[in-house]
């Protein structure tokens, strides 16, 4: 099949075009390179089944040919890239999502959008179900992206519900794995490149606010399931795996090995780092397990170890 990824240079969007080639589809990426960039997917260009287009989605799609799939993964996905670019966030989630979505009806395609776990906000309800509706600050700092991710989910319910279109929506708790950005900004990046440096592993406050941590390549094999089942409603993809933030760096240390000389600080957060922050996160994933017959594979261990040789090589 033919399918149109955007955001194909991404963290997120490099591992998938890659799974989708390795299936032996064929893969056009899309992708401005605010957040992605060419060296995520370099390694996929001698591949003919793979062509690369730096477009910027939120001023129309110049694409041709069809198309069996259009998966849309374009936004800046964390707190450093959407507070630097809160305009193009929103845009993307409207405008952006809007080209997309056209497209894929233009081709009586499937249609997937990557939503996420900041849909629920700071959440009142843990674990968190697809049926909760959130509690999200409509006007804080982070709110460029949790609307912006919110609006994008009721115009692809609409498309679906309007025209047939075949979409899916999946929200996407915290990932981690090779290729996500050094500066990133979120705790994974932190904590790994300050375990490779040998730099202390800096907890921002007391350390107990909790995360779920999913591998890369274990969202991607759900994203592939969900695009293919005929399930419209939303579906949660993360790891119900719950631990503090504390507890994640301990992870880090040990997965670092006896050669790693860091230490765990805790230091005091600027208010406009944790404003709006979600102190527990969790999915509920009864949905993936019982309509995908999905649950994460990769133990966070060996996960942690991967990351880790890839910043080894990445750092410098």
């Amino acid at each position: 099949m033919r399918i149109l990824v955007t955001g194909g240079a991404g963290f997120i969007g490099s591992h998938l075009c890659e799974r989708l080639l390795g299936e032996g589809h064929s893969v056009l990426a899309v992708d401005n390179f605010i957040t992605g960039a060419r060296r995520n997917v370099a390694h996929l260009l001698a591949n003919e089944r793979f062509e690369l287009s730096e477009q910027d989605i939120n001023k129309g799609l110049a694409v041709t040919g069809g198309f069996d799939a259009v998966m849309n993964l374009a936004s800046p996905a964390s707190p450093v890239g959407y507070l630097d670019n809160p305009i193009e966030t929103l845009m993307v989630g409207s405008h952006g999502i809007h080209h997309a979505l056209e497209v894929a009806l233009k081709n009586d395609a499937r249609f997937l959008q990557a939503s996420t776990s900041e849909v629920y906000g700071d959440p009142l309800e843990h674990p968190q179900r697809e049926s909760y509706w959130g509690n999200v600050n409509c006007i804080g700092v982070r709110s460029v992206y949790d609307e912006s991710k919110r609006f994008a989910e009721a115009m692809t319910m609409a498309y679906h519900r309007k025209y047939g279109l075949r979409t899916r929506l999946i929200r996407i708790f915290n990932t981690y794995g090779p290729r996500m950005a050094l500066d990133d900004g979120r705790v994974v990046p932190n904590f790994v490149k300050q375990a490779v440096q040998n730099a202390p592993l800096t907890v921002y406050g007391d350390g107990l606010a909790t995360r779920s941590f999913t591998y890369v390549s274990d969202l991607v094999e759900g994203m592939l399931r969900l695009l293919w089942s005929d399930e419209v409603n939303p579906v949660n993809i993360g790891n119900p795996r719950e631990m503090t933030v504390t507890e994640f760096a301990e992870a880090v240390l040990v997965a670092a090995g006896s050669e790693c000389q860091s230490k765990i600080v805790h230091v005091t957060p600027a208010a406009d780092r944790i404003s709006d922050d979600p102190q527990r996160r969790r999915p509920d994933i009864t949905r993936a397990r019982t309509i995908l017959g999905w649950e994460p594979r990769v133990s966070l261990e060996d996960g942690l170890k991967t990351t880790l040789s890839y910043f080894r090589q990445a750092v410098v």
